[in-house]
């Protein structure tokens, strides 16, 4: 081999050597999203500016994409997380709503290697399903904290407004509320459509006019329950409170119309997730404990300060 073909080899070489350095630098750390949250939710879109702030933060090393299906699909959100999972990203983060519908999915996900948080919903599962954590509220206890609220303003009959039959989470709600209430609670079965849910509340105090709380298991339902209590007559007879947050509910609270809110800062529960696998796959950095952002209560005392937050999309 001749001086010039060996000097030619050598600074092939070289080339390959730096390009490869410099193409393994740029790789981007890839982070999917996938969560039950409907576009035209306003709690999801405060949980999504969470997921769009965390990765403009981390921009230069982290590629982060949000999915989610169009409705309350379990099915195609299956499909979703298999499809993300595919494409084998460096992490997942997760929404469970129906463990035994996505669990397999899930599985599949951890099982090959995924890092794989789960947040908003799915806290008493993440676990059996290989998470690493959870990021959210424990709903059960949640729910809890609201039955006690209304008990100890001598609520005895009350009913809760859930708007996606089939969310266990919202069952779980539900069922704490139940508890925490001390006393049998009617479960209203509603869908997002406002119209829809403000008349099946309306059906339901007409046949059970002495009931004297409603919680509304997501805020979707709060204003429809609102709405309805007025038009069935039960204004100043019938108490309403919800969790999750809206404009429309801390203007309620604020102005006397509505006892409370049960806050799980949603924010936080789409924000947090990206940082920490971030930090997961360029240190190996993870919390010790699941990540509780609530509950917390929303009141005529507070409701003010919120409401400054909540107008830039925090809360």
């Amino acid at each position: 081999m001749n001086v010039l073909l060996k000097k030619i080899v050598l600074l092939v070489g070289t080339l390959l050597l730096v390009f490869g350095f410099a193409s393994q630098a740029s790789a981007k750390i890839k982070i999917i999203v996938v969560t039950h949250g409907q576009d035209a939710s306003a709690f999801w879109s405060v949980a999504k500016k969470g997921v769009t702030d965390a990765a403009a933060q981390y921009a230069n090393v982290a590629d982060v994409q949000y999915r989610n299906p169009k409705e309350f699909d379990m099915v195609e959100m299956a499909q979703i997380i298999d499809n993300a999972c595919a494409s084998k990203p460096d992490g997942l983060v997760v929404s469970i709503p129906d463990a035994d519908a996505l669990g397999s999915a899930i599985t599949a996900c951890t099982e090959a290697g995924i890092p794989t948080i789960s947040m908003n919903s799915g806290s008493q599962d993440r676990e059996a399903l290989g998470a690493l954590l959870h990021v959210g509220q424990t709903e059960y206890e949640a729910g809890y904290g609201g039955g006690k609220y209304f008990k100890k303003q001598g609520v005895t009959k009350a009913a809760c407004v859930n708007q996606e039959v089939g969310n266990v989470a919202l069952d779980r709600r539900c069922e704490g509320f139940q508890d925490g209430l001390g006393s049998s609670v009617d479960v209203i079965a509603v869908t997002v459509d406002p119209t829809d849910a403000k008349n099946k509340v309306v059906a339901y105090l007409q046949k059970n006019p002495g009931t004297e709380a409603i919680m509304s298991l997501g805020q979707d339902a709060a204003v429809p329950t609102m709405d309805a209590i007025k038009e069935a007559g039960q204004e100043g007879k019938t108490k309403s409170a919800t969790f999750d947050l809206s404009p429309e509910v801390l203007a309620a609270i604020r102005d006397g119309n509505m006892e409370y809110a049960i806050d799980q800062q949603q924010y936080l529960q789409g924000y947090l997730p990206v940082v920490i696998l971030v930090l997961y796959n360029q240190y190996s950095l993870l919390p010790g404990v699941d990540v509780l952002t609530g509950p917390g209560f929303v009141t005529g005392a507070n409701a003010a300060d919120v409401i400054k937050y909540a107008s830039q999309g925090y809360r």
